[in-house]
């Protein structure tokens, strides 16, 4: 497996009442905008605690980017900004269990990364919560004009109601 682009290996062991603060490089910056299909990724920071109960590390904090994106109609460049919270539960990883065997899940479980050994990577958390921020059908000023252009309506004509708009209701 190769190394994520915004990596940060933590110590499960050294991380109680830690404040970390990931912030991504120009390179790492560029990894992420190539990996997430952003036009650039212009700035990248999460500011977090951490603590610790036993091997489960808990991350608490906030993402903030700038990002460029594409319209999903017209491809013009939007400029995107984030401020999401972040919360993380890191876990080791789950084992003793066979691939068939079935697992219960509770709500909570979801949000859990598993790690293995004594690191856990806070970078590649990080990463994947910007990945979940991004619209991926995000239209600019730009796109209705496109749509017209390519002899595309908008989404409202375009669906299951679209063919009852023109008819009209009679009165009894």
């Amino acid at each position: 497996m190769s190394t994520p682009e915004l990596s940060r290996v933590f110590d499960v062991r050294q991380v109680e009442g830690k404040a970390a603060r990931i912030e991504a490089n120009e390179a790492e910056r560029q990894a992420l905008a190539e990996r997430f299909t952003l036009v650039r990724v212009d700035s990248l920071v999460a500011d977090l605690e951490l603590h610790r109960n036993d091997r489960t590390v808990e991350a608490h904090g906030r993402l903030k980017a700038e990002f460029v994106q594409s319209c999903a109609v017209s491809g013009e460049d939007l400029p995107v900004s984030a401020d999401e919270p972040l919360y993380f539960r890191f876990v080791p990883e789950m084992t003793g269990y066979q691939p068939d065997e079935e697992i219960e899940l509770t709500a909570d479980d979801c949000d859990e990364v598993e790690y293995s050994g004594s690191h856990f990577d806070l970078g590649e958390a990080v990463a994947q919560s910007l990945g979940l921020v991004i619209d991926p059908y995000l239209t600019g000023p730009q796109a209705d004009a496109a749509r017209k252009a390519a002899g595309i309506g908008t989404p409202e004509d375009q669906g299951p109601f679209a063919a009852l708009k023109g008819l009209k209701l009679g009165k009894d």
